[in-house]
Parts: structure tokens; C-alpha cells; sequence
């Protein structure tokens, strides 16, 4: 059974556009690589220019623009978003290390119980 939300690049123009953009990211690297004597910005330029170049090629694909529509989509989503406030987060904070205060002591007396148990009672350990 196939995965319906696994999107393949069905049309051969859109699989060239990918192709394309990919090769400009190779190209940034390459130029970034050939233009190991020059100074440190010209080489980051170069790179950036091809990643950039690369990406925005990419977006221009099929799969690109859902992506940018995903993107929007996402960020619709997170400004819906309710975030506690900060006495809210304070008082979450606090009843968690309670919790794990509580849980550690429990752990504790539990491990050392069994073990006065076993070492004490049924094998006479001192």
C-alpha cells in the first residue's frame, strides 16, 4: 500500500527544475572550492550565490511551491497558538520538579527497602 502523502515530481519539467537547481547548489561549491586563493569573502559569495540561486530554482518546481504553501500554512498554524504566560510556565515548572522530587525519594526508599530485604533478611549480610 502506497503512502498517500509521499509526493513524487511526476512531470519531466519539473524534474529538470529540480535537476537545475541542484546543479547551481554543485556550482556554489565548486566555486567555492576553485576559489581557494582568493580572500574568504569572495569564496562565501560565491557559495552563497549558487545555494541561493539553487533554492530559489527549486521553489519554482511543482514540489517547491507546495512547499512555500505548506510554509504558510505552518505559520498560520503556530500564530494560532495560545503560549502559557510566564506564572503559567512558572507554576508547570515547579509542580514537574515536584513531581520528580517526589518520584526520586519513592525510588529510593523503594530500592533501599529491597535491598534490606534481600541482603538482611533472606541472605543475613551484614
Amino acid at each position: 500500500m502506497a503512502n498517500p502523502s509521499v509526493e513524487t515530481v511526476n512531470t519531466s519539467d519539473d524534474k529538470l527544475i529540480l535537476v537545475a537547481g541542484v546543479l547551481l547548489v554543485l556550482v556554489g561549491f565548486v566555486g567555492f572550492f576553485c576559489l581557494w586563493g582568493q580572500e574568504w569573502y569572495f569564496r562565501g559569495v560565491a557559495l552563497a550565490v549558487g545555494v541561493i540561486a539553487g533554492v530559489a530554482v527549486g521553489l519554482l518546481s511543482a514540489p517547491g511551491k507546495a512547499f512555500i504553501a505548506f510554509a504558510k500554512d505552518s505559520y498560520k498554524e503556530v500564530r494560532k497558538v495560545v503560549w502559557p504566560t510566564r506564572k503559567e510556565a512558572t507554576q508547570t515548572t515547579l509542580v514537574v520538579f515536584a513531581f520528580v522530587l517526589t518520584m526520586a525519594i519513592f525510588l529510593w526508599l523503594s530500592d533501599k527497602s529491597i535491598e534490606w530485604v534481600i541482603f538482611s533478611g533472606i541472605l543475613g549480610w551484614k
